[in-house]
């Protein structure tokens, strides 16, 4: 079997679990290269692919990409750099034939984001997104009940997000919160919960109406944040979004409420059912709860490694990934909407053509 040659770009906080889905896919993917505009980072990585890899060749490291995608054959490049960053990296990979895993938002303006994926269908190269808590074991339970019917009339829902970030968290990489290259804890730390919400009530948008400040943290962006959005199915979802709770992460939650049916879902990372009831009644409430309570040790969860692996299949099968990029669009869109929404002080009404957190710089 082929074993696909992987590249990072991007070694900061996230790139561990880079790492970790690389080797825990090994038969099928071999890390390569690595990049990072601060050579130390992509040293540490290296090493730490070649303690769960030993048996493969130490991946080289770069501090420019654009030199490691010359001189390196590469089948999949990941990106995890600056949120700022994420469409210009990933157009120059897909523009040179290569498929894009990208982290999240995958850009921070509508037009971005639509150039990625009409490059990806130009180049003829798969894009994908990394909205890795899709894949929970929870959260594809409650995809099941939902695509069965099972709620009947999905009324709304509801995603929580009440975690901590101080300002050592931001003082350490200084693009954190910022309007250019980040945005607040909507874009950075809730996208993962609101494309989780949107794609359970229905993902298609009418109207997004949000009120978000600055309250605590010394950062352009929000560390608070409120959305309600309005689908064109009639149902409403709800937002809460914070990085000020004291003194630490507290939980993050996501609630589906339907004429016959309630899921609660919890843990640190969407991974743990707290509430399964259906009028059907077709399962045992308690051993449902029990069969679905992961336990992983961060916030980012176990769904990196079947990412890669649904990425690495439709490379192979020549099929869209789970997550592609009009997948992973729709919650960065419903974000964007929700700033224009605290600029006019009104709801947006979808679709919203063009946007960007860059406009928000000049306001704020």
């Amino acid at each position: 079997m082929k074993r696909y040659r992987f590249a990072i770009i991007g070694c900061g906080r996230i790139s561990y679990k880079h790492i970790q889905a690389i080797a825990e896919n090994s038969e099928e993917a071999q890390l390569i290269c690595l990049c990072d505009v601060i050579l130390s980072k992509a040293i540490n990585r290296a090493n730490e692919y070649l303690k769960l890899c030993p048996m493969d060749k130490e991946p080289k490291v770069y501090s420019d990409y654009k030199e490691m995608l010359d001189k390196e054959k590469i089948d999949l490049v990941t990106v995890a750099t600056e949120s700022g960053y994420h469409s210009e990296i990933s157009i120059y990979c897909m523009n040179k034939g290569i498929n894009v895993i990208c982290e999240k938002p995958m850009a921070l303006s509508i037009v971005d984001a639509d150039k990625m994926i009409a490059c990806s269908i130009k180049n003829n190269v798969k894009l994908s997104i990394s909205h890795q808590n899709r894949f929970n074991a929870a959260i594809q339970l409650l995809r099941k009940a939902v695509e069965d019917n099972r709620f009947g009339k999905i009324i709304n829902g509801t995603a929580r997000i009440l975690w901590n970030r101080d300002m050592d968290y931001y003082n350490e990489a200084k693009w954190r919160g910022t309007w250019d290259l980040d945005g607040g804890v909507l874009m950075n730390q809730c996208i993962h919960n609101i494309d989780l919400l949107q794609w359970m009530l229905g993902g298609e948008v009418d109207s997004v109406y949000s009120q978000s400040d600055t309250f605590l943290r010394k950062i352009e962006a929000e560390d608070f944040g409120a959305i309600m959005i309005r689908f064109k199915n009639g149902s409403i979802g709800i937002i809460e979004g914070s990085a000020c709770i004291y003194p630490k992460n507290l939980k993050e939650t996501l609630d589906i409420f339907g004429e016959k049916g309630t899921v609660s879902i919890g843990g640190i990372a969407v991974n743990k059912i707290d509430t399964w009831k259906f009028e059907d009644g077709e399962e045992d409430e308690e051993q449902i709860i029990k069969d679905n309570a992961e336990n992983p040790d961060t916030v980012y969860g176990f769904g990196h490694t079947l990412l890669f692996k649904d990425m690495i299949e439709a490379i192979r099968a020549d099929k869209e990934p789970y997550i592609n990029g009009v997948e992973g669009k729709k919650a960065m869109s419903i974000i964007l909407a929700a700033y224009k929404s605290r600029l006019t002080g009104m709801p947006v009404v979808f679709p919203i053509d063009e946007f960007s957190t860059s406009k928000m710089s000049k306001n704020y």
